[in-house]
């Protein structure tokens, strides 16, 4: 067998595969053997018929396809093992000469993994922000904290901001009532700003009983195309005005929300949780930045299937968010004014996989010059991770025992390894 290869681009190659005579004997032994076992003669039993008895019964054009599918598949395997190449896909094949029991050549080509050239990642600019928490955010966690320990008390008087009012309201366009615009024995706390702006304000100084109109004018922005700068009018109903009653900040209350038994410890607690949870998302941010000046740095050509895949992924994940939200795509794509989906995909979707595909890349290519590893026993302890989240779901459980999804959490922990010590090599004083 002769190989040729020819690099088309960094992500795409086509091997010229030229076949002996030799080689098609094989295949036609091969081809042959597999064809006799559904050939019917006379006197043998199916699957028993001698090969020299079936060859004389096969039609010549099904073994002479018998004899290239063979050949071709088994020669397109070992070409790319001898040259090195690994295949991202199952290659075009083109024949382009075939002369039976003589000579065969093709060609295969396909987009395979690139060749990555690593940029020098020992020197990148490591950003890290001080942590500060400030009183304000202490404050903010407190306030909550009393909402949760609130009282209602029903109040006669007119509604003002803080109060919490069960209202029902129509929302109405050129007076045809609009989509999403109505609601009845809603609960809404003034001053929270959960409606679109001036409702609420609109509420403000009605009593229980009473039916007003709100009119109001949609933002320029706002997510639907039908309302975006619209005018419109809720007529409004206040059924109820109960004033939130919060309770004062004492060593008791702090007893309440937790083992405190002082305000200072409750305050001082919030502080550890609000600075660790800042230093996470200070440490996942000090990666991701590392990760993308790591690819900026580096030659990442990109094969146009990965992007395909992740964008497949990307898109489910996405959609399957959304059905949680009890939303559909296509309510997405309205709201935020996409013309179609492949416009939300190349507008939204292509450039993050485009960045996924790169990252994973030049990763890998990382782990590769460091000689980065997942020992079983780091592995085993990820595997348990992810088995006690799941503890109480039996069917997710077994995912855990099949080989393909423990390759998965290798590859992802391999990844997170890397990325580790990405960070190491860059924060070494």
């Amino acid at each position: 067998m002769k190989t040729t290869v020819k690099n088309i681009s960094d992500t795409k190659v086509e091997l010229t595969i030229t076949l002996s005579a030799e080689k098609l004997a094989i295949a036609e032994q091969v081809a042959t053997t597999k064809l006799a076992r559904d050939i019917k003669v006379a006197g043998f039993r199916k699957g028993k018929v001698p090969v020299a008895v079936a060859a004389k019964n096969i039609d010549p054009q099904v073994l002479q396809e018998a004899i290239l599918d063979n050949a071709i598949s088994k020669a397109v395997a070992e070409a790319f093992v001898e040259a090195k190449i690994q295949a991202l896909d199952r290659p075009a094949v083109e024949v382009k000469k075939y002369v039976p029991g003589e000579a065969l050549e093709f060609t295969a080509e396909t987009e395979i993994l690139p060749v990555v050239t690593l940029g020098d990642y020992k020197k990148l600019k490591a950003k890290t922000e001080k942590v500060e928490v400030s009183e304000d955010e202490i404050n903010e966690i407190i306030e909550r904290m009393r909402k949760g320990f609130s009282e209602k008390k029903v109040v006669e008087r007119a509604a003002k901001d803080g109060d919490e009012t069960v209202i029902d309201f129509v929302g109405k366009k050129d007076g045809i009532a609009f989509d999403g615009g109505t609601g009845n024995d809603y609960a809404l706390t003034l001053g929270s700003n959960q409606f679109v702006p001036g409702f609420e304000e609109g509420v403000v100084g009605h009593k229980t009983g009473e039916t007003f109109d709100i009119e109001l004018t949609f933002p320029a922005d706002y997510g639907s195309e039908e309302l975006k700068g619209a005018k419109v009018t809720f007529t409004t109903t206040i059924k109820s005005i109960s004033e939130i009653i919060l309770p004062e900040l004492t060593d008791e209350l702090a007893a309440k929300a937790g083992p405190f038994e002082t305000v200072a410890e409750l305050k001082d607690d919030i502080k550890r949780e609000l600075t660790s949870q800042k230093e996470r998302e200070n440490g996942d941010k000090l990666k991701d930045d590392l990760v993308n000046q790591l690819i900026a740095v580096s030659k990442v050509p990109v094969p146009e299937i990965l992007v395909a895949d992740q964008m497949k992924s990307i898109e489910q994940d996405f959609i399957n968010n959304l059905m949680y939200q009890g939303l559909s795509i296509e309510q997405y794509l309205e709201n935020k004014g996409f013309e179609s989906k492949e416009k939300w995909i190349e507008t939204e979707v292509k450039d993050v996989a485009d960045k996924r595909v790169k990252a994973g890349l030049v990763l890998a290519e990382l782990s590769k010059v460091e000689k980065v590893e997942a020992t079983t026993d780091e592995l085993d302890a990820h595997v348990e991770t992810y088995r006690q989240q799941y503890a109480k779901n039996p069917e997710a459980l077994k995912q855990f025992e099949q080989p393909e999804v423990r390759r998965d959490i290798a590859n992802r922990l391999l990844t997170e390894k890397t990325v580790d010590l990405l960070v190491e090599l860059n924060t070494k004083k």
